[in-house]
């Protein structure tokens, strides 16, 4: 399937063509989940691929043959893409592990009732922006992403590929009274303890490791390793799909890198926004690491 110029519109919400399609988006809202499926929920550029990664790895307690062996997107399809269906009929593992940028509204009524695990992952908005708009770059499935200044208006209105970052979120976080087994963990996490995360997971999915499997885990997970790993790093895909010439997929894996895109003024207009779009809800977010000290974190009541 190439459709690299074609847009999926759905539910109010534009996909890229290229991976989804009517039928699959359909297969995707009436998806019938085992209690066995762990569910890999985020918006894009949230770190995804890294949670994959953890999951795979602390289902195979530490051992990377699978993830380096099976790329990311045989091992935890997206849902919502058009070869899914395929890839989970392929394989018969005991325990499916399925990815989705798919918000809340679409997908949580497949989830009810269901006591699949499901793992959110969320990261600070103004990484996600940076990291998001220089994917645009690679990604030819993607629109051109024009200006920085223009990508962010795009961002805050929420009329990007994959809708709102905003609604995602609240979704998600709103409604985990709704969601038998829910695990929230951000990339900040991730980054700054994965030892720490890998063990919260791993308990999460009842799969407990023994520390010298933990530390396997953080090992095979690292940044360094996922660069490396051409199973993970998608450079398996063709250059007419994602030109790795034209920047890399796993890019820096920081957190605050939008410090070094984001104007003074950008900023402000930012968290003018986002002041206003988050009003009421209690989520963190890290914005900077400075000497391993958190600066500033921001609670919005």
């Amino acid at each position: 399937m190439a459709r690299l110029d074609v847009t999926e519109k759905f539910q109010g919400i534009s996909f890229p063509g290229h991976l989804h399609t009517k039928d699959s988006l359909e297969f995707a809202v009436s998806f019938l989940f085992k209690d066995t499926d762990v569910l890999i929920v985020s918006y894009p550029k949230s770190g995804t691929t890294w949670m994959q990664e953890i999951v795979t790895l602390v289902s195979s307690r530490g051992d990377p043959q699978f993830s380096r062996t099976v790329p990311n997107w045989a091992r935890a399809p997206w849902l919502e893409h058009y070869y899914c269906v395929a890839v989970l009929e392929a394989s018969s593992p005991e325990r499916r592990i399925i990815t989705t940028h798919l918000p809340y509204h679409l997908l949580g009524p497949a989830l009810q009732g269901s006591k699949a695990k499901v793992i959110y992952v969320s990261r600070n908005p103004k990484d996600v922006a940076v990291s998001f708009y220089h994917f645009h770059k690679i990604a030819n499935f993607l629109p051109e992403p024009g200006s920085f200044h223009e990508f962010l208006d795009h961002f805050l209105e929420g009329t990007l590929y994959y809708g709102s970052w905003f609604d995602h979120i609240k979704g998600w976080t709103s409604h985990t009274e709704a969601i038998n087994n829910l695990l929230h963990i951000t990339y900040e996490q991730m980054s700054l303890d994965l030892h720490g995360t890998i063990k919260k997971v791993s308990s999460f999915l009842q799969c407990p490791l023994v520390e010298d499997e933990v530390n396997n885990c953080v090992k095979h997970s690292s940044f360094s390793s996922m660069r490396d790993n051409n199973m993970i790093n998608y450079t398996l895909v063709p250059k007419d799909i994602m030109d790795h010439s034209k920047g890399s997929f796993m890019r820096k894996g920081e957190i605050g890198d939008w410090k070094n895109m984001f104007t003074e003024e950008q900023n402000q207009y930012f968290e003018s926004v986002f002041t206003s779009k988050m009003q009421g809800s209690f989520l963190i977010f890290v914005y900077l690491i400075q000497a391993m000290t958190l600066i500033p974190i921001i609670i919005i009541k």
